[in-house]
């Protein structure tokens, strides 16, 4: 089947860009599922897809369901769709971090197909630099996902499991913690009535500039020069600032160490 008729199970960030992408592609997106049935009526009217916001109303089309949803709730899902009687089809959730086999108890094919990108509602990603993880429970299925990662994405990656949860952590140390700095600097930034703006610059010359060096050989700044004095004078200003204190301790002592080796 070269080009299956696709349900969206879930309407987040996740489920919402993929069916405007496959769409985009030429895909039939036939359904798209939310408990929130605004949300499931505004991005299947985009997409020209039916809105549901009952499992049992999912239907029996034999192609491919992608299961948009929280991780903790994806075996639920599978098993409400399964007890709904669908069972013919490609069933796959987009997670990086939980195992294709959270499916195997309610579907005979099963898989993953995880983009690798954080989405927001306010931006409209770039999927031709986005790639996509797959790994399906049949050579042939994993064949077909990869087909339509490469389709809709930059790259298709067959991965086993153990690969990418590794990709996710390594995703949520230079995605989400380093967002949670941002956060940080914007907040003493704050306390100075100064723009987060400035800050702007830095940030895309550090992320570019991995492009074209090690993260190690990027490194810079007052740990990894060794530069104590500029240390002491920053945590002198940090004293009131007790958490950021620690946390600013504990990069510099890892970025040294790291140095040091």
């Amino acid at each position: 089947m070269k080009n299956p008729p696709i349900t969206l199970i879930g309407a987040g960030n996740v489920g919402t860009h993929l069916a405007k992408r496959l769409s985009e592609k030429g895909y039939q997106v036939a359904q798209v599922f939310s408990r929130d049935k605004a949300k499931a009526e505004a991005l299947a009217e985009i997409v020209g897809a039916v809105a549901i916001n009952q499992l049992s109303e999912v239907s029996a089309h034999g192609g491919l369901y992608l299961l948009a949803v929280r991780d903790d709730v994806i075996a639920e899902t599978g098993r409400k769709i399964s007890e709904s009687g669908i069972s013919e089809g490609l069933f796959a959730h987009t997670s990086g971090a939980t195992s294709a086999s959270v499916l195997q108890p309610y579907f005979r094919r099963f898989g993953i197909f995880y983009p690798l990108q954080t989405f927001s509602p306010q931006r409209t990603p770039d999927f031709s630099k986005i790639p996509i993880c797959v790994q399906a429970s049949t050579p042939e299925d994993e064949t077909l996902l990869k087909n339509i990662a490469e389709s809709i994405g930059q790259q298709a990656v067959v991965m086993e499991e153990q690969q990418r949860i590794a990709l996710h952590v390594a995703a949520v140390f230079v995605n989400n913690f380093s967002n949670y700095l941002y956060q940080t600097g914007q907040r003493m930034l704050q306390k100075e009535h100064l723009d987060f703006d400035l800050l702007l610059p830095l940030i895309r010359e550090t992320a570019e500039k991995v492009g074209h060096l090690s993260p190690e050989a990027a490194q810079t700044g007052p740990a990894a020069r060794g530069d104590e004095k500029t240390i002491a004078r920053h945590l002198a200003y940090l004293q009131e600032m007790p958490e950021e204190a620690k946390l600013y301790e504990m990069i510099t002592k890892l970025i040294f160490s790291s140095r040091s080796t």
